[in-house]
């Protein structure tokens, strides 16, 4: 695999360059900022701030990055702030930037084969070496923000290293479930504990989610669940589709389009997938929410951690993708970065402009790094961020963020002796494991929002998105950690 893969989701802690980051070659490169210096500004303001943008920064430090990232800027243009969506004015925008920076760039940047432009939204990808270029597109008034678009934050840590499996929320184990955590439903399937917390069950008696189509942008499918493939439609789950896609392309050549395919190689698509629309069937295993919507499953990242360059244009593909569909209402994203994307942020304004449900994971994270707030796309307004809390308490779970831009929790910490999280069916052919964080507090969210849509399916986003709030323990209020709390599923149905 190309990416390193880190310890959890989101590790925050400074590490220490290798020396090879501190070698200057030669004479040009003696001003370039070493990564570990870097990192010591991102840091800084994301300790003082709980967010870092680089176009706060100078052009030597964007061009710094920018080296150290393979020499490739992303340009997000526009006539405005807001200007993401593409139209015949920014076309010519985008045509006059690409010309600027050829004509600034020495002769070896100006590979034809070295640019990639977005079909959707206002924003390129290109090679820069010049930190003079930087300079000019940051004064250029028709640029909305340039990024390094292959600079990497979050390095790996020796526990990452030596412990892969487990790395950034992947994960192919199986588990037997402790009894105590679910019960069985007919015509024998098996119901999580937290379903009941919520009340679920009850509100399959007015919508399972039958008409609803819910998104999973995440790690892709795996092929060897046949309970999310072949057997999707099987008991009381009937007449709905599961469609793949990938847009993820694995390799180290940042212009390939090489995509990898729709598969799950990680384990936590499969994991979110399930948990939002598992089938009810009589094999003995954990039931979806909405175990009558129809899925579509995006391979769109390597993990849940969005800091390869491949993976922000795959989410942006994917989002873009999703967007322009009219069947999709609710878009699941339980992955994420500590600080924002510029293309994925515009790719999620664009997704929320065409009236879908956006959902993002608020945050999860080793027990040493949840001090750290709401991460990015949660963090967005245009996004409705879930965390995850302890059963039965207001309490976050134990690798959970929490924070003011959260919108609705889910109880997925038992508080019963064994921190057992929910049961859902794993990677494997009938075969289950328990899942836990913020990740699985979010597809539990979405599926309960394909109820409330299926229920009530001429209502727009916002009329859902009330209805989920109305039922929530603290609706009219908004707690400062917790949002509006826990949803009640059978009075947003009611």
């Amino acid at each position: 695999m190309k990416k390193i893969l880190l310890s959890l989701t989101v590790v925050l802690t400074m590490i220490s360059c290798s020396n090879n980051d501190e070698t200057l070659e030669t004479e040009k490169e003696q001003d370039i900022l070493t990564k570990k210096e870097i990192n010591a500004i991102i840091n800084t303001s994301l300790q003082e701030t709980g967010d870092f943008n680089w176009m706060s920064q100078d052009a030597h430090i964007i061009w710094s990055a920018v080296s150290h990232g393979e020499n490739i800027l992303t340009i997000g243009y526009g006539n405005s702030k807001n200007n993401f969506a593409k139209n015949t004015e920014t076309e010519n925008i985008k045509e006059a930037l690409i010309a600027l920076v050829k004509n600034n760039e020495p002769t070896s940047a100006k590979g034809s084969s070295e640019l990639y432009v977005d079909e959707n939204i206002n924003y390129l990808d290109i090679k820069v070496t010049s930190r003079e270029t930087i300079s000019i597109l940051l004064k250029d008034s028709r640029v909305r923000y340039i990024e390094p678009a292959a600079y990497n934050f979050l390095e790996a840590t020796a526990q990452a290293k030596s412990d892969s499996s487990g790395s950034s929320g992947c994960g192919y184990g199986t588990a037997t479930l402790n009894m105590g955590d679910y019960r069985t439903v007919s015509p024998g399937a098996r119901l999580p504990w937290s379903f009941d917390a919520h009340n679920i069950s009850q509100a399959w008696n007015y919508s399972t989610g039958s008409g609803v189509t819910v998104a999973i942008v995440d790690s892709g499918l795996s092929p060897e669940q046949k309970w999310m493939n072949q057997y999707f439609n099987d008991g009381y789950s009937s007449g709905r589709t599961v469609q793949k896609y990938g847009t993820f392309v694995d390799s180290w050549w940042a212009w390939s389009n090489n995509y990898d395919g729709v598969n799950d190689k990680c384990g936590h698509g499969t994991k979110m997938a399930a948990v939002a629309t598992a089938p009810r069937n009589n094999d003995n295993l954990p039931v979806g929410v909405a175990y009558n919507a129809n899925l579509v499953t995006y391979r769109a990242v390597e993990n849940v951690v969005i800091d390869d360059y491949h993976e922000k244009r795959g989410v942006v593909e994917a989002l873009t993708a999703l967007a322009n569909r009219n069947d999709v209402k609710v878009i699941s994203m339980s992955i994420g970065y500590p600080f924002s994307i510029g293309n994925v942020s515009d790719a999620v304004k664009y997704a929320h402009s065409k009236g879908k449900m956006i959902l993002a994971a608020g945050g999860t994270s080793t027990s040493f790094t949840t001090w750290y707030g709401v991460i990015f796309p949660a963090s967005m307004s245009e996004t409705v961020a879930v965390t995850g809390v302890k059963e039965g308490q207001y309490s976050k779970c134990d690798v959970c963020h929490t924070g003011s831009q959260i919108d609705f929790t889910v109880q997925m910490q038992r508080t019963n002796g064994t921190d057992n999280k929910i049961p859902v069916l794993s990677y494997y052919d009938g075969q289950a494991n328990y899942v836990g964080g913020s990740s699985v507090a979010t597809a539990t969210t979405a599926g309960i929002a394909a109820l409330v849509w299926a229920k009530n399916p001429s209502w727009s986003r916002e009329q859902v998105l009330q209805k989920m709030k109305e039922s929530a323990d603290f609706y009219p209020n908004k707690h400062s950690e917790f949002g509006y709390g826990n949803i009640d599923a059978l009075k947003a149905v009611q």
